[in-house]
């Protein structure tokens, strides 16, 4: 069982920059895939960046230019830094991890919130 824990969430202002973390319980180099998503009520999750083993990042078109994911493999943690927030990136954000075996874990998401 792989056991993921985000954290970094919170409530900033339009324009400003948070950055999420994912601290994983399982050796990060043995994953194919990594990645944030996203989701507000009564919405399917969306996903926002992913980073795979050969540490090719990929993006969704709302955030490219604004958020960067990246990973830490000595700390078995993967980030994603949040730049020029917008009201629409108000969600709860996930981070997943899926194993060579393409079984998915995830987190149990941080709250973020952008306000005017």
């Amino acid at each position: 069982q792989v056991q993921l824990v985000e954290s970094g969430g919170g409530l900033v202002q339009a324009g400003g920059s948070l950055r999420l973390s994912c601290a994983v319980s399982r050796d990060i180099l043995r994953a194919d895939y990594m990645g944030w998503y996203r989701q507000t009520p009564g919405k399917q999750r969306d996903l926002v960046a992913s980073i795979n083993k050969d540490s090719r990042t990929s993006y969704a078109e709302s955030v490219k230019g604004r958020f960067a994911i990246s990973k830490d493999n000595a700390k078995n943690t993967v980030m994603l830094q949040m730049n020029s927030l917008k009201l629409e990136d108000t969600a709860m954000y996930y981070c997943i991890y899926r194993d060579r075996d393409y079984i998915e874990y995830w987190g149990q998401g941080t709250q973020v919130t952008v306000s005017s």
